[in-house]
């Protein structure tokens, strides 16, 4: 971390475009919002675009803006994400997301600092600094033909790698410390110590989830703690008992997808009647209920961004949402 930190220190004097790459929940935001209040832009805005929160058709308006009229429901004129950071920087969140359309129009902003709002013709220049971020290795995604090369290549002039927490395990006591004084102080607490037998289970954990996972462990032991001390009791079973939760924000090598497939149809089978004739709606409707809700959570509820991800037909997601009870 100490050399992400000074790559930071570095770079952040330049107008030079970064490229954050690291697993969700590292601190991506945070890296990115150093770089601007570092840099001689500090004064200027710092504007942040989640890219995977929204469909192209959105996210295109978002980021250029539109005119009245350029499309159903635009009333009025709107100024996109990249004006609204002129002078400053904008921080492109998951832009690994980005369609192959969106991104010739971002390699464009990249190379000449300009753009055309959605349904206009003339062209607005801007000074925007480009911090932008991926969950994903973006070569591999070139290679896989779902991320244009040039672009990528814009965007690594300084590519800046953070570690996933289960790398830097001997920074868990400080970030627990931290975490400590800001929701004991937003909460009017008093939680100033911890545990030792509490500190090692954090230490022992996976963290699937980092920085953001070990964050929402801490409010929550602050809230229901009901001395000075973060007790091991107040954490959560999976962290008190050193079992390894999956989620889908894990890495392959922390968990293998096929061995977890496997378990979960065999404790399906398990669960099952010896002459249940339900096995496909017991296993496979409750994975494929699991794995919409959970890719509708990711894409904000926007159902036409959740459909793309998914790789059906809108149509078809919209019936599934209405036969297992999500559409609400």
């Amino acid at each position: 971390m100490m050399e992400v930190y000074n790559l930071t220190r570095r770079v952040a004097g330049s107008n030079a475009s970064v490229l954050l790459l690291g697993e969700t929940g590292v601190g991506k935001e945070m890296i990115a919002s150093a770089v601007h209040r570092l840099s001689q832009r500090a004064a200027g805005p710092f504007v942040k675009v989640n890219c995977g929160a929204l469909s192209e058709s959105l996210l295109e308006s978002e980021l250029f803006g539109h005119m009245r009229g350029a499309f159903t429901g635009a009333v009025s004129n709107r100024t996109g994400r990249f004006e609204a950071a002129h002078g400053g920087s904008i921080f492109l969140d998951e832009i690994n997301s980005t369609s192959l359309h969106l991104q010739v129009k971002l390699l464009r902003v990249l190379q000449e600092r300009e753009f055309e709002r959605v349904g206009d013709t003339q062209t607005i220049r801007v000074d925007t600094r480009v911090v932008a971020a991926s969950n994903r290795d973006l070569m591999d995604e070139v290679e896989a033909e779902r991320f244009r090369e040039d672009l990528y290549w814009r965007l690594n002039v300084v590519p800046i790698r953070i570690p996933p927490l289960r790398e830097r395990r001997e920074d868990i006591p400080e970030l627990v410390a931290h975490f400590l004084n800001v929701y004991s102080e937003a909460n009017e607490r008093h939680v100033v110590h911890i545990q030792r037998e509490a500190m090692e289970a954090l230490q022992d954990h996976d963290w699937p989830g980092n920085v953001r996972e070990l964050q929402n462990y801490v409010e929550r032991a602050v809230v229901l703690a009901e001395s000075d001390e973060l007790t091991v009791d107040l954490l959560p079973p999976e962290i008190r008992s050193g079992v390894k939760r999956p989620t889908l924000g894990m890495s392959a090598q922390a968990f293998d997808l096929d061995t977890l497939t496997q378990e979960v149809v065999q404790q399906g089978l398990n669960e099952a009647d010896p002459d249940a004739e339900d096995l496909h709606s017991r296993v496979v409707n409750r994975v494929e209920k699991e794995l919409i809700a959970q890719v509708m959570q990711a894409c904000s509820g926007v159902q036409t961004k959740a459909a793309t991800r998914l790789g059906i037909n809108r149509n078809t997601l919209h019936k599934k949402l209405k036969e297992y009870d999500l559409d609400s």
